[in-house]
């Protein structure tokens, strides 16, 4: 089997997700966008927190590394600034980049590192039995809380821009093949990539099979912040594609030398 293959990129382990999740699509439209690019499994990391989502290192033939809850973007980042030459990729949920995260989410939007987060958004706690999530909508009325929230759900693409992300998209689950090519285009773009993916929750949120007749295409992609900002405030949660491409200055420089200490090096710098 030859890397051109997708399935080159998958592990032997099968996925335990419900059947229908959108995550299945999300690991199948990674496989595919490694196999276009001709990347070997060498090149490649992938790095997750915690949720349903971030089983997914687990089921790729990548490197991988399961971190914990809402600190995989600081893994990633050390991983990205020590050793360039590897194509990072990140999976979050939207429990564990929006909520414990979402400083660490901030951060790597602002440091412009050259890496790629994909966050599958169910807008529910899919692990932990359906409670809501930074970015369940007002008035959805769970079994494990008092009452239907009444909170504002938080704005990821938003987020993102003011942030400092330098490519800026929204992806569908039921749609694969505009997945994979907006993760080919994030994999290629120098600087700090961000996907958020409306990846339905079929055991908790079955309602969302309806956003497949709901989802429509962004009207442009914009490299003007003032433009993609004013496409952000009119966007309905359920528009896809890329909406903002911009280049700028990626962290570390192309001329900072990254020099990774030993375990002895730091042992006599900092034990007396």
């Amino acid at each position: 089997m030859t890397k051109e293959n997708p399935r080159f990129y998958k592990s032997e382990k099968k996925p335990i997700w419900c059947p229908g999740c959108g995550d299945f699509t999300v690991l199948t439209s990674i496989a595919k966008a490694l196999s276009q690019l001709q990347l070997t499994r060498e090149e490649v990391a992938i790095i997750s927190g915690i949720g349903c989502s971030s089983r997914l290192p687990a089921y790729t033939s990548v490197y991988g590394f399961h971190g914990i809850h809402g600190r995989a973007l600081p893994i990633a980042t050390g991983l990205k600034v020590a050793r360039p030459e590897l194509t990072v990729l990140t999976v979050s949920g939207d429990g564990d980049c929006f909520s414990i995260g979402t400083n660490h989410f901030i951060h790597a939007c602002r440091r412009n590192v050259d890496m790629t987060l994909i966050v599958m958004d169910n807008h529910i706690y899919g692990m932990t039995k359906g409670q809501v999530s930074p970015t369940t909508e007002i008035g959805c009325d769970d079994k494990l809380s008092a009452h239907a929230t009444d909170i504002q759900p938080l704005q990821p693409l938003a987020l993102a821009l003011i942030s400092g992300a330098s490519y800026i998209a929204r992806a569908y689950s039921g749609e694969p093949a505009q997945l994979t090519d907006i993760l080919v285009g994030a994999i290629q773009h120098p600087g700090f990539s961000f996907i958020h993916v409306l990846c339905q929750c079929v055991t908790y949120c079955p309602e969302q099979k309806g956003w497949k007749k709901l989802v429509q295409p962004f009207a442009e992609t914009t490299s003007d912040y003032a433009k993609a900002n004013q496409i952000i405030e009119q966007d309905n949660g359920l528009q896809t594609g890329v909406v903002y491409n911009n280049s700028r200055t990626v962290w570390p420089k192309e001329k900072t030398q990254v020099r990774v200490k030993s375990v002895d090096e730091l042992d006599k710098q900092f034990i007396k």
